[in-house]
């Protein structure tokens, strides 16, 4: 058999090694008999060179006019000390005039891409040792949700959730959990609901679909998963405890209807 020189390229074999070492991290610490203590990181935008794993969408891509940008802000710059991703453009409904068959603009996004294939077979995030999606965002206030895709039957499938801010203008780390995610196909939830392939999640990424024309921003830190917020990270946050996370209950509206938040299973209080 002759190797490809996919194979032979170091970044495989790079991937393959990263992708052992967590194996054998799980395996040294339990995590796969025991509720993890440590977050397990999905993307962070501390650095340039995180923007490449990421792509950009919006209505511009089918004809329409909204305008959409994922820019590097550097330490400091938006009063976060990490490096951070800068989600920002217009909102356009125009129609393109030469194009009858687009019904619909008013949307933009972005998503992490296809993590690359290791020496394991394909890269999926397996996230089922956690019980929340975790985000460090300063947002416009305006109706963003977030969206995972994961190896489902169906590829257009995406679970949602709305992106609930507390303190818009202001950093903060909001907790949603992985049950209160909705299954949809093009924006409409669907039926039979199904939970997340919770051991099978390949992207994740924010939209903004409220069809609002003017301008729009969403400063992401990180993503990640974890079972609650560690002491730094309740610090950061500028929270009393990492159990304040957990007030209110599970079972919040995953505000595919629009509804205000009720009872809070994800937080960003």
């Amino acid at each position: 058999m002759r190797v490809s020189p996919q194979l032979l390229a170091r970044g495989f074999f790079g991937r393959s090694l990263d992708e052992f070492k967590r194996y054998a991290n799980i395996a040294l610490k339990q995590e796969g008999i025991r509720t993890p203590s440590t977050p397990f990181p999905l993307i962070a935008f501390h650095d340039q060179s995180s923007l490449s794993a990421c792509k950009v969408m919006s209505d511009a891509d089918i004809g329409g006019f909204s305008g959409a940008n994922l820019d590097h802000m550097p330490p400091g710059s938006t009063g976060n000390p990490n490096g951070c991703a800068r989600f920002h453009g217009s909102i356009s409904t125009e129609l393109p005039r030469n194009n009858p068959q687009v019904q619909r603009t008013g949307y933009a996004a972005w998503r992490t891409l296809d993590r690359p294939a290791t020496i394991f077979g394909r890269s999926l995030w397996d996230i089922d040792p956690y019980t929340y999606l975790a985000l460090r965002i300063k947002s416009d206030g305006r109706k963003y949700f977030v969206n995972v895709q994961t190896d489902s039957i169906v590829p257009t499938d995406l679970h949602q959730h709305r992106l609930f801010a507390r303190r818009p203008g202001e950093w903060e780390t909001v907790l949603i959990n992985w049950n209160e995610f909705v299954r949809t196909n093009h924006g409409q939830a669907v039926e039979p609901q199904t939970e997340i392939l919770r051991q099978s999640v390949k992207t994740v990424g924010v939209g903004l679909t409220d069809r609002v024309p003017g301008p729009f921003e969403l400063v992401v830190d990180r993503i990640w998963a974890t079972n609650g917020l560690t002491d730094e990270d309740a610090k950061e946050d500028g929270r009393l405890n990492k159990w304040n996370i957990f007030a209110g209950g599970e079972g919040r509206d995953s505000g595919l209807a629009g509804n205000p938040p009720q009872n809070s299973g994800s937080s960003g209080v």
